[in-house]
Order: C-alpha cells, then structure tokens, then sequence
C-alpha cells in the first residue's frame, strides 16, 4: 500500500520570532506537514536510495513551503529544508569535505520563470544590458559527485552529500570506465564536478537479472546508480556498468586562466573527461533557451539515458563571480524542470492509508502503466476535496501524469470514456485499519482516525520514535515494526523497552545476532538528550528545535509534564498554539502510561547540564547569513542560543545584529540596511559571544 503522508510529525521551529499573529493553525500546521514530509523524503531520496515520491512532487511540496515561508518570513529556520542542500552523509563511508562547496539549483518550470531569472541577474549587475551568452546543458538523472586529481592522478571521489561533507566513494568511482585514472598534462590540483549515472539500456539489464534471481528490482536508474555506489564491494558497482558526465570545475590549482563555462567543457574535454555533446552556447537570451527547450523534450525519448530538466548557467566565469550565490545555490545558475509526461489507464479503486497522526490520506489503485520509465500502479489522490474536484471513480479512464520516476499523479478522468451510471465515489466513514469512525475536523482538508490504539498510528508513532533525529534506534526498521505491532507486541512506544527478545527469536527472519543487536540500540537510546525524546513523543507543533527549547527551558521530563499553560505560553519563542499542544499532551492519560513505561525502563529523563557560558545574550536576536571561517552554520546558531539568544532564520523588525559570512543571502542584508540593523563581520561576531556586546562600523 502506498502512503503518501507516512509521518505528520511537526517541524515549525519556533527559534524563529515566533508565530506570526494573522497566520492560520491550518497554515501553521501546513509549514510543519510540509518541513516533515520534505525532510523524510530527502532521507528516503538522498541516504536510502528509495523513494516514495516523485520529483514532481517534491519540487511541489518544496514550492508550497518556500511560498508560505515568504508569506510568514519570521516562520523560515535555518534548518528548514528550504535552506538545505542535498541529504546528510551516511556513516557508511569516511566523509570528505568539499574544498568548494557543491551546491543545488534553483528551479524554473515556466519560461516566464527564466524571463524573471534573467531580469534578476541583471538588476543584480545593476545593468539594463544583456547578461552575455547563456550555456544550456542537459541535468541528468544521476548522481552528483566530485573526482580530485593530483598531479594527474585520481585521488579521491566523493558524493555532494549536504553540500558541505560527502562520502568518499572512491573506490566505487575507480571502476567506472568513464572516469579517467590518471590525466596527461594536468594541473597540480583539478577537482571535476560531474553526473555518475547508469544507461536506460544497462538499467533494464540489471533488473531483467533482478527479476530471474528473485533479487529486488530498482525503480529507476538514477537509484540503481545511486545504490551502486553506496556499496563497500566496489565489485558490484563494477558490475553495474556506471557512466559518468563531467559539467563543472571545483577546487583547481595550476590550471590554464579560463574565463567562461563553455571554454571549461571544452577543457575538460581535452584532457579526456566525458563531457555530453549537448551542451550549446546560447546567445539570444529567452528565445534561444525556448529554443533548446523544445528541442530536447522532443527528443527525450532517443537518449540512452535520462535527463530531466535543461541546466542554464551564464557563460562568463566573471559574470558569475559577480554575482555569487545564495546559502543554497549560485545566483548564475538554474535549472529548468521539463514538465512530466502523461499516460492513460484504469482507475481501479481509491483505497485509504492512514498516517501516523490518524490522517486518512486517498490514493488511486491503478491498472499498471508505463510512465516515464516506470511501471506504476498506485498514485495520490490527497483528500475528498481533490477528489471531487477532479471528480474521478472507480472503473474511469484516467489520465496519469508522469510528474517524476516513482509515484504519479491522477490528472483527471476521460470522460468519454466513461461507463454509464458509473456512481460517485464517497470518502469512507470508517477507518480502514482500525475499523472506527472517521471524523473530519471543521476548517481542515483531511480526515483523521482518533483511536490512538489504531494499529496504524502505532506504527507511525514508533516509526518516528526511533528515528535517526529522535531516539536514534538502529535496526528497528518498517517492517520489523509492522511485524511487532501485529505480533501485539508494541502498543506504544514504551513497550520499545520490554520487549520479550526470547518470543522474538522464534520469528521468522530474527536470528541471535539480530535480536542481539536490536537489543544493544534499544539500550543505547535510553541515554539520549531529553530534546530527543521529547521530539521522539510526536507532540503536534513539537519539531526538533521546540523540543531542545523545553528540555533546556525545564531540565526534567519531571518539571515539563506539572508546568501549567501560562508558564507555557510565558516561554519566548514558543507560542500560544505550541504551548497549548504541550500542554494538552501531557495532561492526556494515555500519555502519562507511556512516559511512566519510560521512566521504569530508565530512559534519560533529565534535560541539559548548564554548559556554564554567561547569558551574554539573553534577549538579543542574532540572524547569521552565508558561510563563516569559524563556524558551520549550525555551531554559530548554537553559540548563540548557548548564550542566551536567539538565531531565527530571517531579519525582521525585532533583530539586533545581522552577523555577514561569504556569499550571503542578500535578501537578508537588503533587509537589515532597510531596517537599519548593525551588521556585523566574523571578528565582531566572536566579540559579541563573549561580551554581548553589538559594535557598530
């Protein structure tokens, strides 16, 4: 079964100014929906190799959240995945830090939205004349990564990971015949940026081996190139028959002076690199781009391999150093996302999945089709009201858009080709999972289950519980979880501490060594920070940031539960809405049980030693934009809140200082010149952390 929204868990970070007075619960509750959905699915994209939606629907989901942040600057954190680039480095592999970092792109999906792009790189300039030759390039469906050479020999290959630190995959990337071993007449030092992917072609023969030896099958290339070089047998990725694309120079010493990207792809080429023979210099602005647009999603289909969209970059390297980049992506870039393809087939059935938090969520039951790549048989369809809007029924023909490689989504139905009488189709009144009523809540879109002991929402609390940000718990994946909650062996999160490991044995697939190690990271999350298990206990509103805020605020599991609401409220950054939620929470019995089974299991119950830094800060609002030499954004955030201040994600009325890194936000900066906020280099940032003091230029 497909389920769209797997967690609900809450992600508005209130660090930030708090919650905005004219905006909605529904728009508050929205913004965490959206940070939570976006953070799980860059796991199951960027870490598992396995996604659960398409690209389509991430740029969709990205898109909202960026839309409401605007809307609400105060809500936007740092951590928001807005701010984000790429997925966190697993563990499997050393970690490399990027010498330059490698950043994601902007998206455009309207040539409207280019006409803007370039009209903002000229203001930019401060000039009404044309920006100079474009360069368009095909953005392959791969993997992005970074081979370093060292006097012509490779040395080292690494994944874009978060941009900042990826995992060194060099022995996977020694195998790929594309990628030269050693480069005649190199410079000392020449790092290449470039696409590890894997050919339609080879794609299809790995999956036909899949399919004899019963082994599973990868949804698409661009995860059996991914999952191939995430492998610690670098024969496999051997095997596998990875191609690769060189687009881009990182960190080079010693290198011919270049002074556009086009004469960089040609370098690269003449040293041996593969560069795709695609890539065209565009010297009529927006008609030429139409132009190459048209052109190549004409002939998507002729390619033996995939690319999704068309990367746009200005040609002169100077043009680009002027204008520099965001925290997340160069200003001088983006990439144009080319619209999905559709395909037409049986709706069969509309069936419910219910989330974590008791959401009830639609989604289509299809007769199988091909879209883009794909054999697909499920999609979303969101809620009732999407459904009756787009007034779509068991036994229509629908049209199914690509909008990606995994899930797609129901457009709508062909109705000429629907059955006479063929009824309508209603939301069911009772739950699927656990058979009770379905309420829906006034002013909300979506249904919800409200039997906490739905075997469903047991799941979905567990699943969050033990999660990499939560209590950490290792080998305790979907399925195991599905099987104890089936067993009756969870009911809740504290059962996680009495498990019976002896009944476990006798379960098919749960070995000694298993069991033994399920065991030691059940033990090992008893002594996570408090922040931990409060975000693990899934409180709505309740994110990461909000629950580090209580456990720091009241220092004992102990002292949070007895608070009363105006204390709550009383706390800065908090907010009516959240403290409410947290209130309401641990008055709640059922609760109370869980955290009861916690504490008789021995789980860390008490909040942060007093780290003993002066309060220097203690109602000063520090907001930190572009890199820092000292400081990783997070550590400069910490600094801060260690000291007694806050570090919200955007400059407002109520900022104190604006601390300027390398290649900042200059939206940020605008807006402190506008409102007259000090603003404040890395030397003066380290003076305030120690004296509190904000010394003006």
């Amino acid at each position: 079964m497909f389920t769209f929204h797997r967690s609900t868990s809450p992600i508005l970070n209130s660090g930030s100014e708090g919650v905005p007075a004219n905006m909605s619960e529904d728009e508050i509750r929205r913004i965490e929906e959206l940070r939570s959905l976006i953070q799980e699915h860059n796991v199951a994209y960027y870490e598992n190799d396995a996604p659960t939606i398409s690209d389509a629907e991430w740029d969709l989901l990205m898109q909202e959240l960026k839309d409401l942040e605007d809307k609400f600057p105060e809500t936007k954190t740092p951590d928001s995945p807005t701010e984000q680039i790429g997925g966190s480095p697993s563990n499997i592999f050393s970690p490399v830090t990027h010498s330059v970092p490698m950043m994601s792109l902007d998206n455009a999906f309207e040539i409207g939205e280019l006409e803007q792009w370039i009209k903002k790189l000229q203001r930019k300039l401060n000039s009404d004349s044309p920006i100079g030759d474009l360069v368009c390039e095909l953005k392959f469906d791969g993997l992005a990564i970074s081979v370093r050479y060292e006097n012509g020999e490779l040395v080292q290959a690494a994944t874009r990971g978060d941009g900042a630190v990826g995992e060194d995959v060099t022995h996977n990337v020694l195998t790929i015949e594309d990628i030269p071993k050693t480069i005649g007449n190199a410079p000392e030092v020449l790092e290449v940026r470039g696409e590890v992917y894997l050919r339609i072609s080879e794609f299809e023969k790995l999956n036909a081996i899949a399919e004899e030896t019963g082994a599973k099958k990868y949804v698409n290339p661009r995860n059996a190139a991914a999952g191939s070089l995430r492998q610690k047998d670098s024969r496999i990725a051997a095997q596998r028959k990875l191609s690769f694309w060189a687009y881009q120079l990182g960190d080079v010493v010693g290198a011919p002076e270049l002074n556009s990207h086009y004469a960089t792809l040609d370098y690269l080429r003449k040293l041996g690199l593969p560069v795709n023979e695609n890539a065209q210099r565009i010297s009529n602005g927006v008609k030429g781009l139409e132009r190459y647009i048209s052109d190549f999603k004409l002939k998507k289909e002729h390619f033996d391999y995939e690319f999704d969209g068309i990367v746009i970059k200005v040609d002169d390297l100077g043009t680009q150093g002027r204008l520099g980049a965001t925290a997340k992506a160069p200003r001088w870039a983006i990439a144009y996302k080319l619209p999905p393809e559709e395909q037409v087939t049986t709706l069969i059935d509309i069936e419910i999945s219910i989330g974590a938090a008791g959401s009830a969520t639609p989604f289509a039951r299809l007769e199988p089709v091909f879209v883009g790549g794909v054999t697909v048989s499920t999609a979303t369809l969101h809620n009732e009201d999407q459904i009756r809007e787009k007034d779509v029924r068991p036994g229509d023909t629908v049209i199914v858009r690509r909008a990606g490689e995994v899930i797609p989504e129901v457009v709508g139905p062909v109705l000429e080709k629907r059955p006479t009488g063929l009824p309508q189709w209603n939301f069911p009144e009772n739950c699927p999972s656990c058979g009770l009523k379905l309420s829906r809540p006034i002013g909300e879109a979506r249904h919800r289950c409200t039997n906490y002991s739905c075997p469903r929402q047991i799941r979905g609390r567990v699943e969050h519980f033990s999660q990499r940000t939560a209590m950490d718990i290792e080998h305790l994946g979907e399925q195991t979880i599905d099987l104890f909650v089936t067993k009756g062996l969870i009911k809740d999160v504290g059962d996680l501490y009495s498990l019976d490991f002896e009944k476990i044995k006798s379960l098919e697939g749960f070995g000694d060594l298993s069991v033994e190690n399920l065991k030691k990271a059940i033990t090992l999350s008893k002594s996570r920070p408090l922040g931990n298990l409060i975000f693990g206990l899934s409180i709505a509103h309740v994110g990461r940031t909000n629950a580090d805020l209580l456990a720091s605020e009241f220092g004992s599991m102990e002292k949070l539960m007895n608070v009363g609401l105006e204390e709550l409220e009383e706390i800065e950054g908090l907010g009516p809405v959240i403290a409410k939620s947290v209130y309401e929470f641990f008055r709640a019995s059922k609760n109370k049980e869980v955290i009861g089974k916690l504490s008789e299991a021995g789980i860390n119950l008490s909040g942060p030693i007093d780290d003993g830094l002066e309060k220097v800060l203690t109602g000063k609002s520090i907001v930190i934009t572009g890199t820092l030499k000292g400081f990783t954004r997070d550590e400069a955030a910490d600094a801060v809140k260690k000291r007694g201040g806050k570090c919200p994600g955007s400059v407002s009325g109520k900022t104190d200082a604006l601390v300027l890194g390398e290649n900042p936000g200059g939206s940020k900066v605008s807006k402190a010149e506008q409102l007259g906020v000090p603003i404040l280099d890395e030397m003066k940032f380290e003076k305030l952390l120690q004296t509190g003091e904000i010394e003006l230029s």
